[in-house]
């Protein structure tokens, strides 16, 4: 089994997280913050990793810190998880349709940290009588930390990661196709090739 227990505090957050790669989907995550709770939920149910997750973070103030540090954290625990990365297929990618959304994930775990994030929100929210628009949300939720969740898991694994929106509008189902395409791209790279199994898949020797 591929797993890995990790703990991380600042001023911000109190993160604890364990992983479990080779798991069945199994989930017990607690942020603080309903619908990232949910894609996460939804992360881990797709990607049959296994994980429990605990965050206490300065909510009161911003959704931000809770946010990147949990990509933080969850990239820092596959990056662990996975060790030497022998035998891993290293490359997934998905194409991963929600009624009239379509997301392209693709990734290579590549111990280089690279994002393309090509992904636009058409919809935008007025907030509380204030007439300023601010980013499109997906509940209280802004949809551009979805952006800032994948620089923080990406860097922290060491992924090359690219997600790009082909069609949708719906604010929910572009965030929701987002995190289920991440976990069924990461699942493939993550699974073991048996015909392969203690090689490194590089050149170098060395991922």
């Amino acid at each position: 089994m591929r797993t890995s227990v990790i703990k991380r505090q600042t001023k911000e957050t109190k993160i604890h997280l364990e992983l479990n790669v080779d798991g069945r989907g199994a989930y017990e995550i607690s942020t603080g913050i309903g619908f990232f709770n949910h894609m996460l939920e939804l992360f881990t149910r797709h990607g049959r990793f296994d994980m429990k997750l605990s965050c206490e973070g300065d909510i009161d103030v911003d959704f931000h810190h809770t946010v990147e540090d949990v990509g933080i954290v969850m990239g820092q625990a596959f990056k662990e998880a996975l060790g030497s990365k022998k035998g891993i297929r290293r490359y997934g990618s998905m194409f991963l349709p929600m009624d009239e959304t379509l997301v392209l994930v693709s990734m290579d775990i590549s111990g280089r940290s690279y994002l393309v994030y090509d992904v636009e929100f058409n919809s935008m929210k007025v907030f509380d009588g204030d007439e300023k628009e601010r980013p499109a949300m997906a509940g209280a939720f802004d949809s551009e930390l979805v952006e800032e969740f994948m620089v923080a898991f990406s860097r922290e694994l060491g992924l090359t990661l690219h997600i790009k929106k082909i069609h949708g509008s719906n604010t929910h189902h572009i965030i929701e196709a987002i995190f289920k395409g991440l976990a069924r791209a990461l699942q493939k790279a993550c699974d073991i090739d048996e015909k392969f199994k203690e090689e490194i898949p590089s050149t170098k020797g060395a991922l």
